[in-house]
């Protein structure tokens, strides 16, 4: 394996383990992987297996299984792994997860060349409109992994193996086979990237996690037509709560209404003004 260099009535749980970990539901837990999130899907009052989304920063796979760990308890059974695509920050430990855990790992057909060693990303742009994050991503790796035997395409159904009661939607725009995953019942929606909670190019808003709904992070979203696309669909789909890639998750009211109005004003509020990406306003 190859490293790379509801509605308002909707009341989520609110405990937090460490400052980093966040039950939303008690089958959906969020934990913050340094500046990224990654969610844990299983209720360990019901069973020890779950499903891991997205794997976090280089070198903290160990931060991520010691926190399932105190979740799921000993003998704890991960079954697979979603990657909702497979950018730096998103697939960090998944090649250490792999070595203790040699589960499936599902993405969209179009991400897998970044898993299997054939692609590496465009690179970021640190030219783009932004903040001091945007600035310093020229830093960022953008090489594809190898974790071929492990990859496997999401099926062409928008099911999700494992998980009954959960789809899949291709959400491209940030990257080309981005998902997010949607489960009816409560409407629950794991964003990835498509949207965030936070401004992701600035570094106060990082530090201080001020909550805002807002585009994807601009210095690696290399198409903003599909990206406003993705998140006209996301809003079609009326979530009640929403857990980002990075940011804190985001309910009723204040998710319909931010929502709606970053789909209704994208090329306003989210696409930046210039940058290598930038076609034209």
């Amino acid at each position: 394996m190859r490293r790379s260099s509801s509605t308002d009535r909707f009341q989520p749980v609110t405990s937090v383990k460490s400052g980093d970990g966040i039950e939303i539901t008690p089958d959906v837990y969020g934990f913050t992987n340094q500046i990224v999130n990654v969610y844990m899907i299983g209720n360990p009052a019901k069973s020890k297996d779950w499903v891991l989304v997205d794997t976090g920063m280089p070198l903290r796979a160990d931060a991520i299984l010691a926190e399932a760990d105190e979740r799921f308890g000993e003998g704890h059974r991960l079954r697979a792994i979603l990657l909702t695509h497979a950018h730096f920050d998103h697939i960090g430990g998944l090649v250490d997860i792999l070595e203790k855990y040699p589960v499936p790992v599902y993405a969209h057909p179009d991400e897998l060349p970044y898993i299997t060693g054939e692609k590496d990303y465009p690179a970021a742009d640190p030219t783009v409109q932004g903040g001091a994050l945007a600035k310093m991503s020229i830093e960022f790796p953008v090489e594809g992994i190898d974790v071929s035997q492990h990859a496997n395409p999401l099926p062409a159904d928008g099911s999700i193996p494992g998980l009954p009661g959960w789809k899949w939607y291709h959400t491209p725009g940030h990257s080309d086979g981005h998902v997010s995953y949607f489960r009816e019942q409560d409407r629950f929606l794991i964003v990835g990237d498509a949207f965030l909670t936070v401004k992701q190019d600035s570094l106060l808003a990082v530090t201080f996690q001020k909550k805002k709904i807002c585009g994807p992070p601009v210095y690696l979203t290399t198409d903003w037509t599909a990206a406003k696309n993705s998140v006209q669909k996301l809003t079609a789909l009326q979530p009640s709560i929403a857990a980002p890639g990075h940011g804190k998750p985001v309910i009723g009211s204040e998710l319909a209404e931010g929502l709606t109005k970053l789909a209704a004003r994208f090329d306003e509020v989210a696409k930046p003004d210039h940058g290598r990406y930038i076609k034209g306003k």
